[in-house]
């Protein structure tokens, strides 16, 4: 599966059960869901619960709590788009 997958299952009412929690995450995001997205995510306690909190967090517009799950997942602020972003989470959970 690769992104442009991705992409195709968002049309559907709810992620693939086999998908990993950070996937599905990622999934409810891509929807629009932010909260069902914000609820696995901060159940992750994980560097990649950590990264996909801090993004989220920074789609919000909260800096200063993003930073915060930024620094927890050992990533640098972003300086590009969030699409860009929320692409290299899903390419990054997809890779086996």
């Amino acid at each position: 599966m690769d992104y442009q997958d991705f992409l195709q299952t968002l049309s559907g009412l709810n992620p693939p059960k086999d998908w990993s929690l950070p996937l599905r995450s990622l999934w409810y995001d891509a929807k629009g869901d932010w909260e069902s997205s914000h609820n696995i995510a901060q159940d992750l306690h994980t560097a990649m619960g950590s990264w996909i909190h801090a993004y989220l967090h920074r789609k919000e517009g909260d800096e200063w709590n993003a930073g915060y799950w930024y620094r927890q997942a050992g990533k640098p602020f972003p300086d590009y788009s969030l699409e860009e972003e929320l692409k290299d989470l899903v390419v990054t959970n997809l890779s086996p």
